[in-house]
């Protein structure tokens, strides 16, 4: 078979893939209905509900341990990805879209004195997940990891 043929039947990598596609589709979704505005940035950024990379690494984790079993060294490597990735989503990222939200809001203010900001210059303020948002994402990933691998 072909690099590409044997890719799209892997169901590791179909489980990982389809857990972020998932994931991002409906975190646009759940965008435009809470906020009436389609934001096309929603389908390929960072934070929101629910949280992409949580879905990618438990998606890419659970078809792992279904395919090569628990006490695997592919389990075992793709896992602690899993908790680095969620872990990250909810610390460090999360607080640097806090802080960019604070900068943005100063920067407004101090923009009342002189020169208006422009979109293209605000910090980027979706960029981490509450633990809810990861913890949507891990089970939406479990859930179409074990859908792929069992179809």
């Amino acid at each position: 078979m072909t690099f590409l043929a044997d890719l799209f039947h892997n169901t590791i990598f179909l489980s990982a893939v389809t857990g972020w596609l998932v994931a991002q589709v409906m975190k646009t979704v759940i965008h435009l209905i809470l906020t009436k505005e389609f934001v096309a940035e929603r389908m390929v950024g960072s934070g929101g509900m629910p949280s992409s990379h949580s879905a990618t690494v438990c998606g890419l984790a659970t078809a792992a341990g279904i395919t090569y079993g628990g006490g695997s060294f592919e389990f075992a490597i793709s896992v602690i990805l899993a908790i680095i990735v969620m872990y990250d989503a909810m610390g460090v990222r999360r607080e640097t879209g806090i802080q960019a939200k604070v900068l943005n809001e100063m920067l407004e203010a101090f923009s009342t004195m002189g020169k208006k900001m422009s979109p293209e210059e605000k910090l980027k303020e979706f960029v981490g997940h509450t633990p809810l948002q990861v913890l949507a994402g891990a089970i939406l990933g479990i859930v179409i990891a074990v859908v792929i691998c069992y179809l």
